[in-house]
């Protein structure tokens, strides 16, 4: 690279979802390009990563093209239709007010329920094949920015030289704030409890949405376990006082707890891995590049979970930002360069300031017991179940197909 042996053409900074898949995307794309991924947690914690997550059809078509879906498929659990209901916890019934149907087209469900860890092992096999370095263990304690490369200082003296930084190492990024770049962030108040539950009768591929007054309860199924039992994957927002409480009881009381918002129409439930609580906020980075430096995934933004999009915006992240590296390099521009960073940076940022609004705008109409804005919210859930193409229009969208897509979000190769 530039002539300094054992320079990488781009480093990336976490070995999370959209690390990895941007590693893997480019090294696919370009294999002249030497990708490295450098992550401080400990080698092996990923797999003891018990949570699920939505991935939208997009997102499943770029997996695809990667070479990764193939081995997470057999896994994964199509989410075949959704429900959403505005109640209160005490109310006997909770009529539906919109429905989705899980199909964007005959046989392609608009999301699928993935456990993390079969993502990451899929993500890292393909790393391994493409001759990715994946450095674990070790942290970035520095980095400087010179006018062809950046020296990226590890946590243990180790020194690495690269044309492209990549920060994706979450929400509290420190290379964000090394790099210089301000958030906006407020805190809702609010904190999203996750587990996995069993349950007697099978959830027949249904997500469920509650709008309950303290946040969203969402219940997304989950592929049965080996040994048949069947699965759902809880994500419960509640005020973090609250939230706290509820992780720290004993078994028997959260599970009671648990029973009183899930309901008894799965049977009897159990939980099967241990109640977690995040506390639940929107940050948005206020640049997305630096010369040199770009943020991908919860680096750049952090939302609520409350339309299940956190994950995909990441991954659109990756997509967008392979293809700029891409394109750019077979140009023979510099990868780095903030003129081609930020094209980048104009990709993303509409999409993302758009998420970021639609969200915080939701958790606000929602978590809430007001009877005005309850009247107002069940008449617009009851107004878009009437109208078929806007149902249509925003079931696209939350599977991540527009026309702005990536490449890879379309299925086609970079």
């Amino acid at each position: 690279m530039d002539g300094q042996e054992n320079g990488f053409d781009v480093i990336v900074a976490g070995a999370g979802y959209v690390g990895l898949t941007l590693a893997v995307a480019v090294a696919e794309a370009r294999p002249s390009l030497n990708v490295g991924v450098v992550d401080a947690a400990p080698e092996g914690v990923w797999q003891r990563d018990g949570r699920a997550s939505a991935i939208a059809a997009a997102a499943i078509r770029m997996l695809e093209r990667l070479g990764c879906w193939e081995e997470i498929a057999p896994k994964a659990q199509a989410i075949t239709d959704m429900v959403i209901t505005d109640s209160r916890t005490a109310d006997p019934v909770r009529p539906v007010f919109l429905s989705f149907e899980g199909e964007i087209a005959p046989g392609e469900a608009f999301a699928h329920m993935v456990f993390n860890r079969d993502l990451n092992a899929a993500l890292r096999r393909r790393c391994e094949e493409l001759g990715i370095d994946l450095i674990e263990g070790v942290g970035v304690s520095g980095f400087d920015t010179g006018t062809r490369h950046v020296t990226v200082h590890l946590a243990d003296g180790a020194s690495l030289a690269t044309r492209l930084l990549v920060a994706a190492d979450g929400v509290r990024s420190r290379l964000r704030d090394m790099a210089g770049i301000g958030t906006v962030h407020w805190d809702y108040g609010q904190s999203g409890i996750v587990c996995t539950v069993g349950h007697e009768r099978p959830h027949g591929g249904r997500a469920e949405e509650h709008f309950l007054p303290a946040g969203p309860f969402a219940i997304l199924p989950l592929a049965p376990a080996e040994d048949g039992t069947n699965r759902s994957s809880i994500v419960w927002s509640e005020k973090t006082t609250e939230a706290e409480r509820l992780v720290a009881e004993d078994e028997i009381v959260f599970e009671a707890e648990l029973e009183t918002r899930f309901g008894l129409k799965l049977g009897e439930i159990r939980v099967l891995s241990k109640p977690r609580a995040w506390p639940l906020g929107l940050t948005l980075a206020r640049d997305f590049v630096r010369q040199r430096f770009a943020l991908a995934g919860d680096a750049a933004h952090g939302i609520h979970p409350i339309a299940g999009q956190g994950l995909n915006l990441g991954l659109r992240d990756a997509a967008a930002l392979a293809e700029t590296i891409v394109e750019a390099d077979r140009l023979g521009r510099d990868i780095g360069g903030l003129d081609v960073l930020e094209r980048y940076q104009e990709w993303r940022r509409f999409d993302t300031l758009r998420m970021g609004i639609t969200t915080d705008v939701l958790t606000r109409l929602f978590s809430n017991d007001v009877a005005p804005l309850r009247a107002v919210r069940d008449l617009g859930l009851g107004l878009v179940e009437r109208m078929p193409r806007l149902k249509d229009y925003f079931i696209r969208q939350a599977a991540g197909l527009s026309e702005r897509a990536p490449r890879l979000l379309r299925g086609e190769a970079i």
